[in-house]
């Protein structure tokens, strides 16, 4: 487990990204297939900082790339990431073109962390906080699937559950 005093140490401020698939309801109008995962529904791109803390959200069709949804994202929420030097992603964010255009973006690095053996676990460093993200909202009943009519609606009970997530934590 890294300890808030190692990550005080290192400078650079963090934003982690990292993309997760939620099946829909009948009553979506908006939906896609994740082929990836085969999920036919929304995806929910998430940019954190290395306490968990959202700094952006953004929702799609579960069709859109994971490149492509965080492009969004940070396009969207360029005044909540100002600040932001370098971003942690996974795999999923490979390539020159994505890392070029975050950099033209809000001139920000991209390090993409990669695992070192497939079918292994292995915990990656500060990918972890992003995934414990995503098991917060887990605990709430009205994400596990998505519910909604409009995906600006499944936002605002994202934010509402990080909302009641702090309030309880914090």
């Amino acid at each position: 487990m890294i300890r808030n005093d190692t990550l005080k140490k290192d400078k650079t401020t963090f934003g982690i990204i990292d993309a997760k698939s939620i099946k829909n309801a009948d009553t979506a109008e908006q939906k896609g297939y994740d082929a990836g995962k085969k999920v036919s529904g929304i995806k929910l791109h998430l940019i954190v900082d290395t306490l968990g803390l959202p700094h952006a959200a953004y929702i799609s069709c579960a069709n859109v790339t994971d490149r492509n949804g965080a492009l969004e994202m940070i396009k969207c929420n360029l005044d909540n990431l100002s600040e932001v030097e370098k971003f942690l992603a996974d795999g999923g964010y490979t390539g020159e073109n994505f890392a070029n255009a975050v950099n033209a973006l809000c001139s920000a690095e991209v390090e993409v962390v990669k695992r070192s053996e497939l079918h292994q676990f292995d915990v990656l460093p500060k990918r972890w906080i992003v995934e414990r993200s995503f098991g917060w909202l887990d605990k709430y009943r009205r994400l596990w699937k998505n519910c909604e009519r409009k995906l600006s609606t499944s936002l605002q009970m994202t934010i509402l559950a990080f909302i009641s997530t702090f309030i309880k934590r914090f």
